[in-house]
């Protein structure tokens, strides 16, 4: 009797319970990092396996775009070349890095279907492997913030560690968004092309290739834009330009939030992510 009962009680499977085991996956995913940095680097190194130029083929094409873009509206807009083009490069490579932990997190589980099937592995595992990927790649456009930085002399008054700390809070935000996408695109296959959509959009309503004093009596929207605030807190410190409190507590606020839905949400659709694949 007492056997069944214990059955009967352990089959419920309760919210706390799934919190439990949410909890020790995310817990044993970080005992795991280096796994998830061998599976990122192996992503990007089989990507361009024989290639010369290997990930830098995107650094490069993405060289060309700054160049095009900030030369083409620096001249139409009658804007000093000095002053623009190091502001969209750094607004190309950090949003660059946000679109594609999140675009890229449609696939997370998808992609790795076959390994959660067949292994205990940790779920955040792949998580973290998206990130990661997506810092591997940022390691390589570097190469062209670090160019701006230096050609045009903004190195003098770039604040680094205060563009530090906006890079972690773009990466708490993002994964969570990542994650957030993964375990929707897991369940529903139309998920990957709402999000490739909605950040599309996303591009052109943030002040990447548009100076944010353009919005004029429209700045209302322009705060209420989340990706305007992550990306302010990275390039702004770099340009010697300073960050508003604001923005700080909206990312903040963006990150306990998100991933306290997030993680809730994690936790009551882990035991079904694998029959969803």
């Amino acid at each position: 009797m007492q056997t069944a009962t214990h059955m009967l009680r352990t089959g419920q499977r309760g919210a706390r319970f799934q919190f439990q085991m949410a909890s020790r996956d995310l817990a044993n995913s970080f005992r795991r990092l280096g796994l998830s940095w061998s599976l990122a680097w192996h992503d990007v190194t089989s990507r361009y396996r024989g290639s010369v130029l290997g990930p830098f083929w995107i650094t490069l094409s993405m060289g060309l775009m700054v160049l095009g873009i900030g030369f083409l509206y620096a001249s139409l807009f009658n804007l000093p070349l000095n002053e623009f083009l190091p502001y969209v490069a750094l607004g190309i490579v950090f949003f660059g890095v946000m679109t594609g932990t999140i675009n890229e997190g449609c696939e997370t589980f998808v992609l790795a279907s076959g390994m959660l099937s067949q292994t205990s592995l940790p779920m955040f595992t792949f998580v973290w492997r998206t990130v990661l990927r997506n810092l591997i790649n940022l390691g390589h456009h570097l190469v062209i913030v670090v160019g701006m930085l230096a050609y045009y002399g903004y190195w003098k008054v770039a604040d680094v560690p205060l563009a530090l700390i906006g890079i972690v809070l773009m990466l708490l935000n993002a994964s969570w968004m990542s994650l957030l996408a993964a375990i929707a695109s897991a369940r529903y296959r139309d998920i990957p092309q709402i999000v490739v959509s909605g950040m599309q959009f996303a591009i052109f309503m943030t002040p990447v290739f548009w100076l944010p004093d353009r919005f004029g009596k429209h700045q209302v929207f322009l705060d209420l834009n989340p990706f305007y605030h992550l990306l302010q807190a990275v390039r702004a410190p770099l340009l010697g330009q300073t960050v508003h409190t604001t923005s700080y507590v909206v990312l903040v606020a963006m990150a306990v939030v998100g991933w306290l839905v997030t993680f809730a949400i994690f936790a009551r659709t882990r035991r079904r992510l694998v029959h969803y694949l």
